[in-house]
């Protein structure tokens, strides 16, 4: 018997291939999902992220782009304007066409031209606005790098928020590890009669305040990866971020005077220069209001030709030639002095003069507020420093008190309640080093991101 390949193995065969492509699909997708989902961002990522991605940062790449058109539109001013013109023209009705004689006429008339026109002089406003061109794509550049450098610091803060209640996490499930074995071992006490039953329910007690606040803590990290998560414009699911080993900060990290931050801040700064930059755009608006007093001297040039048609004439030339008899030369040469403006040259000049003012007081106020800001974040770091070594010092002397404390109520020389004591003192000097911890450090950055150093070393 012959087997028909085409009506019985084949479809079988076909139907098996779809079923594996469609797993091996599955699959892919499958462990690109899963992928993504075990991504850990570094700090690093997150930063460039943020900075590639960014609305602000996008939107103020486009006023970049609008400003480069402005350059572009401010340097064709030097150049002529050239125009061309064409018309025609129909006229139908009745005509004169001798003395008290009418007749119906139909006309028809061609108009070609080309008009070029040149400034010459128009008190320098063509070269200020093209100069002033250049100085707003240089501020448009100047607030893109301060919008990437608070982007930059805001990304930092938040990913060492996580870094920070992940930490708290670790010590409040270890507290709550802890609780589940004093808890055992206060039952194995009651049985054997060392202690009294009242101390279960107290652990007992205990182990439920431990797992509330590993409920909190877990909340915590959790707000903070979506907080993280919000400022990088990327899904919440799956997020997590790479452990960066802050265990113990450095004291190097402190700078030992605030004059070399605040000199280089005020030198390197993008708000400061921007300000600066603002005062050379008001003093050239100024220049630009004062071309109004000037004379306007341009240049014409036009040339044209033109053809006429009527019923009423027989022996009218060809179109063509008369384009070609008709054509002509102008040239022109035209002075425009200002004698009265009704005021607007003057006021103009006035308020231009007045926004020079205004820039320069905000130059002052911006050197005022860094200056108050960079004494205040070293201040905050000091602070900070002493409050971290401080916290050690608390952790290593409450650690000892609770070992002892602990080992005293083993053998029932002091009650539950004076161990808890002890043991809430210890949880609070290990939450207190951390929030010391991050804090000194975040506080460091904020001094580095003064001083222009990266914020992701």
């Amino acid at each position: 018997m012959m087997i028909n390949s085409s009506s019985s193995v084949l479809p079988g065969f076909r139907s098996l291939v779809k079923i594996k492509k469609v797993v091996l699909v599955f699959s892919a997708l499958l462990t690109v999902s899963t992928f993504a989902q075990d991504k850990k961002w570094t700090l690093q990522e997150a930063v460039a992220h943020a900075l590639e991605n960014n609305i602000s940062i996008k939107q103020t790449e486009n006023a970049l782009l609008t400003g480069e058109q402005d350059i572009r539109a401010a340097k064709g001013q030097f150049l002529p304007s050239v125009s061309a013109n064409a018309s025609q023209g129909l006229n139908i009705g009745t005509s004169l066409v001798a003395q008290g004689i009418f007749a119906d006429r139909t006309s028809h008339s061609t108009s070609l031209g080309v008009n070029v026109s040149q400034s010459v002089f128009n008190g320098f406003r063509t070269l200020n606005l093209y100069k002033q061109s250049h100085l707003n794509q240089e501020i448009n550049n100047l607030e893109l790098t301060r919008i990437k450098d608070d982007i930059s610091l805001n990304v930092v803060n938040s990913y060492l928020n996580v870094l920070f209640n992940r930490e708290n996490l670790e010590i409040a499930k270890s507290q709550y590890e802890f609780s589940k074995k004093q808890l055992t071992q206060v039952k194995a006490l009651v049985d054997a009669g060392v202690q009294p039953k009242a101390n279960i329910f107290d652990a007992e007690a205990t182990l439920s305040r431990d797992a509330q606040q590993v409920t909190i803590a877990e909340n915590n990290f959790e707000l903070s990866l979506l907080t993280l998560s919000q400022l990088l414009q990327v899904p919440f699911d799956g997020f997590d971020v790479e452990i960066i080993d802050v265990s113990a900060p450095s004291e190097a990290l402190m700078y030992k005077d605030a004059k070399p931050i605040l000199n280089f801040a005020l030198e390197n700064r993008s708000e400061i220069i921007i300000a600066e930059k603002n005062i050379e755009n008001a003093q050239l608006n100024t220049k630009i209001s004062k071309s109004g007093y000037m004379p306007n001297v341009s240049l014409g040039y036009g040339f044209g030709t033109n053809a006429f048609y009527s019923n009423l004439v027989d022996n009218e030339a060809a179109f063509l030639d008369q384009i070609n008899d008709n054509k002509g030369h102008s040239f022109n040469l035209n002075i425009a002095i200002p004698i009265f403006s009704r005021f607007q040259n003057k006021t103009s000049v006035a308020k231009s003069k007045i926004q020079e003012n205004n820039s320069k007081l905000r130059l002052d106020q911006a050197k005022l507020d860094l200056e108050a800001n960079i004494q205040r974040a070293y201040t905050d770091a000091q602070a900070a420093l002493k409050a971290y070594i401080a916290a050690n010092k608390s952790l290593d002397s409450q650690e000892l008190s609770f070992n002892n404390s602990k080992e005293r109520f083993d053998i029932g020389n002091i009650t539950a309640f004076d161990l808890e004591q002890a043991r809430l003192q210890f949880i609070n000097a290990q939450s207190s080093l951390v929030n010391a911890k991050y804090d000194f450090v975040f506080k460091t950055k904020v001094l580095d991101f003064y001083m222009g150093k990266s914020l992701v070393d």
